[in-house]
């Protein structure tokens, strides 16, 4: 272990506070940070040190705000986003405890410093409950697209809840509607007033594909044959943007995170930023399930804040959340991305955010 400090630096540097920094170096002593700020200024204070590049960034430990781990056992999936669904359901078998125990293991591997997981199966939730030693919310999945059958589905989960929020450490327990169109509207409202009175976070996939705009707004394209079985006769198309849809109900608040979010226009993300929405963005799973691009220029323009997350290791080939940024390294400023892959991730899921600084152990600095 050399003594001699040395000044390491990255195309971003990030301490957790403050803006990530071009041009901004740690300054590592021995097994320890010293000193974080720009390279100039390190340099001046220690004139003798050696400078070491160590890659695109160093940060504190990232956040993959948005997986199911349940699905770790299914091959990587590229497609249709309607083939993708059916995918997940024709290989039901595959998914359960034991797939959570792989994609778990991976974080950990990882060394994610949070995660949001979507739990679909109550023994995923019981394992993360009682053995999960990372932070972060685990959301029960809820799904009931027919309005007539809200107040049973509800009336089943809602002492499901109460009595995993007894239980909670080091994870969270939070809701996951599943989508604005698998969730009836009258469920959907059941479940917010219900979150926002017990205090659980929660997540919802919207306006994540072409098509889910297009049955929303028209009651047509792909989606229409497929959940037209699930919907009940009294399905009404709400007409407008997924959005738009959720902000007529009502539902839009600091409470829900919406995860995907590609297909909206402006006016949407503005309605996101006065309600206090926050994002989560799965860039690798949209371009493989072709859903598209993520604005980004138009998020920021309004200040949403937006997180970054893998998805599910069926529609993404891993779990590292810091391929996520390094998929967009050059598109995006990459400043944007380190903060998204960490401060936004941390706040999404409700945890303090992680500092480099004096006295830090140089274990706790994630080279990217």
């Amino acid at each position: 272990m050399s003594l001699s400090p040395q000044l390491w630096t990255a195309e971003v540097v990030y301490a957790g506070f403050g803006t990530p920094m071009k041009n901004g170096a740690i300054a590592v002593v021995g097994e320890h940070v010293v000193g974080v700020g720009g390279l100039e200024e390190l340099r001046r204070t220690f004139p003798q040190a050696e400078i070491i590049p160590k890659g695109r960034a160093l940060t504190p430990a990232p956040v993959n705000a948005h997986t199911h781990l349940d699905l770790s056992a299914l091959p990587y999936f590229r497609g249709r986003y309607l083939d993708f669904l059916n995918y997940v359901i024709g290989n039901a078998e595959k998914r359960g405890l034991e797939a959570a125990r792989i994609g778990y293991a991976e974080l950990r591997r990882l060394g994610v410093g949070a995660f949001g997981d979507i739990v679909a199966r109550d023994e995923v939730m019981d394992f993360l409950l009682e053995e999960s030693m990372l932070p972060g919310v685990a959301y029960r999945e809820v799904i009931g697209a027919n309005p007539d059958t809200a107040q049973e589905i509800f009336d089943t989960v809602k002492p499901r809840l109460l009595a995993w929020k007894k239980r909670e450490g080091n994870l969270r327990v939070g809701i996951s509607p599943h989508t604005a169109h698998t969730v009836s509207a009258p469920l959907l409202q059941r479940l917010v007033e219900f979150a926002r009175l017990e205090g659980f976070p929660m997540q919802i996939h919207l306006a994540e594909s072409p098509a889910e705009v297009e049955y929303l707004r028209y009651d047509r394209g792909p989606l229409l044959p497929f959940l037209q079985p699930y919907r009940g006769p009294h399905w009404k198309t709400p007409g407008v943007s997924p959005v738009r849809y959720l902000a007529d109900l009502g539902v839009l608040g600091p409470h829900l995170t919406l995860v995907h979010a590609v297909q909206v226009a402006e006016e949407d993300v503005q309605i996101l930023a006065q309600s206090g929405c926050k994002v989560v963005s799965c860039p690798r799973s949209n371009e493989g399930l072709a859903c598209g691009e993520f604005p980004w220029e138009v998020y920021l323009k309004w200040g949403v804040e937006v997180a970054l997350g893998t998805d599910s290791r069926a529609s993404s080939p891993d779990l590292n959340v810091k391929n996520e940024a390094l998929h967009l390294w050059g598109k995006v400023d990459p400043r944007v991305l380190v903060r998204s892959a960490t401060r936004a991730g941390y706040r999404v899921l409700g945890l303090a955010m992680p500092r480099l600084s004096r006295g830090t152990p140089i274990a706790e600095v994630h080279i990217w």
